[in-house]
C-alpha cells in the first residue's frame, strides 16, 4: 500500500501543506512532519521544493537503523539538508540530531513519523526550541481534485462573506454518502471501485492498527481493542463518554483510556475541546470525538456499502468528521495557526465548530441537509449573541447552495470550504 497509489497512471497531486514547510525550513533547523500512516508523508516529502533535493533516509531501513545505533553522525557526512522518516522508530537519534544543529547552524533536519511526535517526550524535550511541528491529514477534496489552496477560511475570518449564487456540481458531489465511504485517503481518492475501498481499509486496519500500533503501544488483547475501536468510530462527531464505552464493550475504564490515548499519538483520532470562555451560560466541558477519515470510521463501524451507511443514524456524525477535516487543514494553514473548538451550554445550545484565530472567531454549525433554513441556525444566532466579536457563521450543508441566513450567518455547501 504506497502513498498516493493507485491502479491509474500516478500522478503528484501538491498538498496545501507545502508551503508553510518550505517556509519552516528556511528559518528553523528542525522541521517535525507527523500524521496517521498513509496520508502521504513519504510522497510529499519526496515531491515538495525544496525537500525533495534533501538527502532522505527511513527509519524503515535496517541498516539505518544500524547506523543509528553506531553513529549517526556519519548519516549526514556531507550533506546539510536531510530527511529522516519514521523516526518514531530511533528516538535514541534525537540527541544526535539536537548535538549537530547546536554545533553546525547550516544544519537542517526535516523529520517525519507515524506517531504524534509531540507526544513522546524524549523526543519533544531533545528538539524543544529547536523545532517547529506540522501534522499532515488525508487528503482535503480540493487536494484530490488538484486545486490550488483555498483561501477560504482565512477571508471569513476577515468578515468577507461569500456572494448568494449556486455552486456547480462537482465530481465526487453526486453522491456524498459514497465519498464518506471511501475517504480521503491519497491512496483512495481516485478509485472508482467500493469493493476495492473496502480491501483497502481493511488491509489499512490490519496492517497499521492491529499490527504496528499493537507493537508500538504493546496491546495484548486484540478482541477488545477492536470492541474500543470500533464503539469509538461510531461515536465520530459525538462528545466522548469514556464510561459509556466501557459499558458498551465490557473493556474496563482506565483500559479504554489508555487506548484512546494509544489511538490519539497514531493520529487515528483526535479529541475536540470546547470552547471554554464562559460568558453567561454553564457550558459543557468533555470534548468531542473525531476520527482522522470518515472512510476510517466508516469502515470500523461496518458500513461496507453505500445502501447501509445512507439509511444510518451515524451518518451525520460521518459528515461532520469530514467537515472536521477540512476545518482542521484550514486551521494549520493560517499563520499563527488557528485552534478548533465545540460550544455546547448545560441547556442544549450549541455550535459544532468555532474557530480561534487570535481573538477573532468563525462559528460554525453542520447540518445534513440539502436546502439551508433559518430553522438551523438556532445555535449559530445564540453564539453570535453571546459572542458579538465573532466575525460569521457559517452553516455547511450537502446542497449546492450559498444562502445568507441573518447578517453574519451564511449557509455554503460542504465543499465550498475546499475549492
Amino acid at each position: 500500500m504506497n502513498d498516493n497509489h493507485s491502479s491509474h497512471k500516478w500522478i503528484y497531486k501538491p498538498r496545501w501543506i507545502s508551503p508553510l514547510l518550505k517556509k519552516a525550513v528556511e528559518v528553523h533547523p528542525v522541521v517535525v512532519l507527523s500524521g496517521a500512516r498513509q496520508v502521504g508523508k513519504s510522497t510529499l516529502l519526496q515531491h515538495a521544493d525544496p525537500i525533495a533535493q534533501w538527502r532522505y533516509l527511513t527509519l524503515d531501513d535496517f541498516d539505518v537503523q544500524t547506523q543509528v545505533a553506531r553513529d549517526p553522525s556519519a548519516l549526514w557526512a556531507g550533506a546539510d539538508r536531510i530527511v529522516f522518516d519514521e523516526v518514531q522508530k530511533a528516538p535514541s537519534l534525537m540527541n544526535a540530531i539536537k548535538r549537530a544543529v547546536d554545533t553546525q547552524k547550516k544544519m537542517r533536519f526535516c523529520l517525519s513519523g507515524s506517531a504524534n511526535l509531540l507526544l513522546m517526550q524524549q523526543i519533544s524535550e531533545s528538539l524543544a526550541g529547536r523545532a517547529v511541528y506540522f501534522t499532515l491529514y488525508p487528503m482535503t477534496y480540493g487536494e484530490a481534485q488538484g486545486q490550488p489552496v483555498s483561501e477560504r477560511v482565512s477571508q471569513l475570518l476577515q468578515g468577507k462573506l461569500p456572494r448568494e449564487g449556486t455552486q456547480p456540481r462537482l465530481k465526487d458531489q453526486d453522491d456524498l454518502v459514497a465519498l464518506l465511504l471511501r475517504g480521503f485517503m491519497p491512496s483512495l481518492v481516485d478509485l472508482a471501485d467500493a469493493e476495492a475501498w473496502e480491501r483497502w481499509w481493511e488491509g489499512y486496519v490490519i496492517t497499521y492498527l492491529e499490527r504496528d500500533l499493537r507493537q508500538f503501544a504493546r496491546i495484548e488483547a486484540l478482541a477488545d481493542f477492536r470492541r474500543v475501536m470500533m464503539a469509538l468510530a461510531l461515536r465520530s462527531g459525538q462528545l466522548l463518554n469514556q464510561t459509556e464505552v466501557s459499558r458498551d464493550t465490557s473493556v474496563p475504564q482506565p483500559t479504554v483510556h489508555r487506548y484512546l490515548n494509544v489511538l490519539e499519538s497514531g493520529h487515528l483520532l483526535e479529541r475536540l475541546p470546547a470552547y471554554a470562555i464562559n460568558r453567561t451560560k454553564r457550558l459543557i466541558k468533555s470534548p468531542k470525538l473525531y476520527w482522522l477519515d470518515p472512510g476510517l470510521a466508516a469502515h470500523l463501524s461496518g458500513f461496507y456499502d453505500t445502501t447501509s451507511l445512507e439509511a444510518a443514524r451515524e451518518l451525520g456524525g460521518l459528515f461532520e468528521t469530514l467537515v472536521f477535516h477540512h476545518l482542521r487543514v484550514h486551521a494549520q494553514r493560517l499563520s499563527p495557526r488557528a485552534h478548533l473548538y465545540y460550544w455546547r451550554t448545560a441547556s442544549g445550545e450549541e455550535v459544532d465548530f468555532v474557530l480561534e484565530w487570535g481573538r477573532q472567531l468563525l462559528a460554525v454549525e453542520v447540518k445534513l441537509a440539502q436546502r439551508p433554513r433559518y430553522a438551523d441556525v438556532g445555535g449559530l444566532v445564540t453564539f453570535l449573541r453571546e459572542y458579538p466579536e465573532a466575525r460569521a457563521g457559517l452553516l455547511v450543508h450537502t446542497g449546492q447552495e450559498i444562502r445568507r441566513l441573518d447578517e453574519k450567518i451564511i449557509a455554503v455547501p460542504w465543499h465550498w470550504l475546499s475549492i
